[in-house]
């Protein structure tokens, strides 16, 4: 009866079964913007999860980021005296 030569190693064996446990992703669409998303994730395109808003993303600092930007040059301009004289009368009212 035939008789393996060598014993085979650990890493040899246990190749045959590395693959055994791998699953296939699901995917599921956020309730709010529609793009795809990993279960039990946040949703990194609106930042929502659950349908709570849990994250602030890109787009939203942006857009923050834009109105501190205006505001601190409205407030620039004031103290320097070049507001527009139609501003300043729609300030007083």
């Amino acid at each position: 009866m035939p008789v393996p030569k060598r014993k085979r190693s650990r890493a040899r064996r246990d190749k045959r079964f590395a693959n055994k446990g791998m699953e296939e992703k699901v995917f599921t669409d956020c309730k709010n913007c529609n793009a795809p998303l990993a279960p039990h994730k946040v949703c990194s395109g609106c930042g929502y999860y659950k349908g709570r808003k849990v994250m602030e993303t890109k787009i939203d600092r942006a857009i923050k980021r834009g109105k501190d930007r205006q505001a601190k040059m409205a407030k620039q301009q004031q103290r320097e005296g070049t507001v527009k004289p139609v501003e300043q009368e729609a300030a007083k009212e």
